[in-house]
């Protein structure tokens, strides 16, 4: 893939952030996510690709979708494999809060997981214990190891999860070892790449989310040099046969980063559309301009750019009537 592809696939991720922007706050995250979503779509007819949609988004939000095996792209440039979540935290974009995200993954054909839209435990660290933890470890052992390699004791260790009945019992155990906790309302894609980024004082991200956005934090953190482990959490016999269908012959193995996402070049970009961790949010900013803020990487050249642009509304007719 060729290294112009980064700056076009933000320009892509930046109309879907300006798009769902629009209904920050209102209530309505479908509506949002639709804004998202048909932005996303037009504006990949001007990149040079020729993509197939392997990871899309709605099933579980009830939420329109860029689907399985959608081609994007104008039809020229290379084939490659995109993973897509046009608006990650519907909810947060509908409460007006922070952490909302629209972000694109891409590689070579055939190198991302097709991964169905079903939970997927995930423990996700940093360069500084990639290759260090097991997913299948105790959270207790796992908490251990962690605070051993990186020479602190457990009170100093920080931890995220998101804020879900269905992991009470690892908050208990966080909260009886001692370790620091950051309850994560949603952003599972920005959580999990938190312990990568120094900045934001994460050390370890734990518990299960979204399967597609496992891939797509497994993009990022590939790029930053972290690491994600995973391991689908099927609930019953027609999703281990949905799984099968998309090619996992054995659905409940652990899943690598290999098995995410090749071994080969990747893509990853991401515009805030609320203010977050890491990205600014969507900022209108009088005279029909905009600001957006926006991350895009490569994992080939480890190349990490933060992008501030000034959008002239006007000049994007995708946007409607601001």
């Amino acid at each position: 893939m060729e290294r112009e592809l980064a700056l076009e696939i933000v320009r892509v991720t930046e109309l879907a952030a300006l798009s769902a922007a629009q209904w920050m706050g209102r209530g309505d995250k479908n509506q949002a996510d639709g804004a998202a979503t048909t932005a996303m779509r037009t504006m990949f007819d001007s990149v040079s690709v020729q993509g197939t949609v392997v990871i899309g988004e709605g099933e579980m939000d009830e939420a329109p979708m860029l689907y399985i095996g959608e081609q994007v792209g104008n039809g020229q440039g290379p084939e490659v494999d995109i993973a897509v979540d046009p608006l990650e935290g519907t909810d947060l974009v509908a409460k007006g809060l922070n952490n909302a995200l629209a972000v694109i993954a891409m590689a070579n054909k055939g190198c991302l997981l097709h991964a169905p839209d079903m939970y997927m435990a995930k423990l996700a660290v940093g360069p500084a214990l990639t290759g260090k933890l097991q997913l299948d470890d105790p959270l207790e052992v796992t908490l251990q190891k962690a605070a051993q390699h990186l020479d602190k004791p457990l009170s100093n260790l920080t931890v995220m999860i998101l804020d879900r009945e269905r992991h009470q019992d690892h908050i208990q155990t966080l909260r009886r070892v001692g370790v620091r906790i950051k309850l994560l309302s949603d952003g599972d894609v920005a959580g999990a790449m938190a312990p990568a980024l120094s900045e934001s004082g994460i050390d370890l991200y734990v518990g299960s989310g979204g399967a597609p956005e496992g891939v797509l934090a497994a993009a990022a953190l590939r790029c930053l040099g972290g690491e994600l482990l995973g391991r689908l959490m099927p609930s019953n016999e027609e999703e281990l046969e949905r799984c099968r269908q998309m090619g996992l012959k054995d659905p409940l193995k652990l899943l690598t980063m290999d098995d995410m996402i090749g071994t080969q070049d990747v893509f990853f970009a991401a515009t805030g559309i609320t203010p977050g961790e890491f990205l600014g949010g969507v900022q209108y900013l009088g005279n029909q301009r905009a600001e957006t803020h926006s991350i895009v990487m490569r994992a080939k050249t480890k190349t990490v750019r933060f992008i501030r642009t000034i959008h002239y509304l006007p000049n994007k007719p995708l946007l409607g009537d601001l």
